[in-house]
C-alpha cells in the first residue's frame, strides 16, 4: 500500500493532482464497468428474486459485491489507511428524512426501469438504448434535483430530520463498536454470502467478477483517501456513486466545466468504456429499443424517479446502497432498506406473476435488465 501511496504522490508531481483523480477514477470505473458487465451485477435483480421468496444467483451476486466492499473498507479504516470519519457521508450532516423518503422512490424507479443507475450505465454501453435514454433522463431529473428547479423540492423534503439532530452518521460511533469488530462482522458477513454463492451454484467467473466488482469501492476509497493526503488542493475523499457524477458528467458535455477536475470526471465514462470492452470482448454487444410507448412511458417514469430519490436520499444504490454502507454512514443504511422495501412492494404491485402470462417472457424478467 505504501508503494501504490508513493506512486500516487509521483504521478500528481508528474501529471498534476487533478489529472490523477480524473485517471485514477476512470481506471476503476473502467474495471467496475467490466466486471459489473460480466457479473450481472444489479440491485434490481436481487429485489426481484427476493419478492419472489428466492434467495437465487442474482442476491448472491449482489451479496458477494456488498460484502467484499464492505470488508476491504473497513480493512482500510482498522490498518490506519482511511480515516472514515472523512468521507462525505460521516463528515457532514445528512438528511434521514431524505434518504428514507429518497430510498423509496430510488427502489420504486428501479423496478420501472428496470435497472438502478449504474446498471442503466452497464447495459448503454452493450448496446441497450432503453438503457441509454433511461440514463439520459436520470441524470437531467439528477441535475435538476441538484441545482435546477426540483432542488426547492429536495432540500424541503430533506429538512425534516437530519443527522445533526441523532448524534451523527458514524453508525459505528453510534452503537459503540470499533473498527476490529466491524471488521470480523463484515469478514462473517463475506463468508456467508460465499456459501450461499456455492449453494446457488453461481459459477466461479461470475463469483470472481463479483468480488472484483466489490474491490473497486475500497480501491476508490484508498485513491481519494491517499491523494486528500498528498495533494495541496482540498481533496473530497469518496468512492463509487453515480446520482451526482452522472449528473456533473451530463453538465460536462454541455457546457464548459466551470469546476476543477476531479475523481467524478473519470467514473463515469470509465465504466461505460470498461462495460463496452467486456461486451465486446465477450460478444455480447446488441443493439435494443423499446418494445412500445407504454413499456417507454414507464422507463422514463422509474428513471425520473431514481434521479429525484437518488438524489433526495444521497446516492444511488452504489453510492449509498453499497459505498455509503461500507463506512457504516446511518442515512446510507436508511435509503438501501428503502430501497429494497419499495422494490419488492412495487414488482409485486406492477410485474407480480398473476398478472403476466406464465411464460418464459416471465422468466427473462427476472435478469437484470430488459
Amino acid at each position: 500500500m505504501e508503494k501504490i501511496a508513493t506512486g500516487l504522490a509521483t504521478a500528481a508531481d508528474i501529471v498534476g493532482e487533478d489529472w490523477t483523480l480524473v485517471l485514477g477514477g476512470a481506471l476503476i470505473g473502467a474495471l467496475f464497468g467490466a466486471f459489473a458487465q460480466q457479473s450481472r451485477f444489479c440491485l434490481r435483480a436481487a429485489t426481484v428474486e427476493f419478492a419472489h421468496g428466492r434467495i437465487g444467483e442474482k442476491t448472491a451476486v449482489w451479496l458477494i459485491v456488498f460484502t467484499t466492499a464492505l470488508t476491504g473498507t473497513q480493512a482500510l479504516s482498522f490498518g490506519g489507511l482511511l480515516a472514515t470519519q472523512e468521507a462525505r457521508q460521516i463528515a457532514s450532516p445528512q438528511s434521514l428524512s431524505g434518504a428514507a423518503l429518497g430510498g423509496l422512490l430510488f427502489g420504486c424507479g428501479m423496478i420501472l426501469a428496470r435497472g438502478c443507475a449504474s446498471r442503466l450505465l452497464v447495459l448503454s454501453a452493450t448496446g441497450n438504448l432503453r438503457a441509454l435514454l433511461s440514463g439520459l433522463v436520470f441524470a437531467i431529473v439528477a441535475q435538476a434535483s441538484l441545482r435546477g428547479f426540483l432542488a426547492p423540492v429536495r432540500e424541503s423534503l430533506a429538512r425534516p430530520l437530519t443527522t445533526a439532530s441523532t448524534g451523527g452518521n458514524d453508525l459505528l460511533a453510534l452503537t459503540g463498536i470499533d473498527s476490529a469488530t466491524a471488521l470480523r462482522l463484515s469478514l462473517a458477513a463475506a463468508l456467508v454470502a460465499l456459501i450461499l454463492a456455492t449453494w446457488r451454484r453461481v459459477g466461479g467467473r461470475v463469483t470472481v467478477a463479483a468480488f472484483c466488482v466489490g474491490l473497486m469501492i475500497p480501491a476508490a476509497w484508498f485513491l481519494t483517501g491517499t491523494m486528500s493526503g498528498v495533494a495541496f488542493d482540498p481533496v473530497q475523499v469518496e468512492s463509487l456513486s453515480f446520482t451526482g457524477p452522472s449528473a456533473d458528467t451530463l453538465m460536462l458535455f454541455l457546457t464548459p466545466s466551470e469546476g476543477g477536475l476531479d475523481f467524478d470526471v473519470g467514473l463515469v465514462p470509465g465504466v461505460f468504456v470498461g462495460a463496452f470492452a467486456a461486451a465486446a470482448l465477450t460478444g455480447q454487444l446488441k443493439l435494443e429499443g423499446f418494445h412500445d410507448g407504454r413499456s417507454m412511458r414507464r422507463y422514463l417514469a422509474g428513471a425520473s424517479m431514481m434521479g429525484f430519490g437518488g438524489m433526495l436520499a444521497g446516492g444511488c444504490a452504489v453510492g449509498a446502497g453499497v459505498t455509503g454502507a461500507s463506512v457504516f454512514a446511518l442515512t446510507a443504511w436508511v435509503a438501501l432498506f428503502a430501497i429494497w422495501i419499495a422494490a419488492c412492494l412495487t414488482h409485486w404491485l406492477v410485474d407480480r406473476p398473476e398478472r403476466e402470462p406464465a411464460t418464459p417472457a416471465h422468466i427473462a424478467d427476472m435478469r437484470p435488465a430488459q
